[in-house]
């Protein structure tokens, strides 16, 4: 992907995180930084977003999984 601005819903659909969770996990230093696009708007960097993506643990690196 490449430094495109991805919105709010863009972001939410890639993810599958609710508004407030991506809010909540961005405070905690767990999400990208938004960047301030206008009084009212913000947006991800893609490249960001992606990353994030990729570096998520893998659902079966449980303990204990066969």
């Amino acid at each position: 992907m490449n430094n495109k601005i991805l919105r709010f819903q863009e972001v939410t659909e890639l993810t599958g995180l609710s508004r407030s969770t991506i809010w909540r996990k961005e405070r905690e230093g767990k999400f990208p930084t938004r960047k301030q696009l206008g009084l009212n708007s913000v947006g991800w960097l893609a490249s960001d977003v992606q990353h994030w993506l990729e570096n998520l643990p893998s659902s079966n690196t449980h303990k204990g999984a066969a």
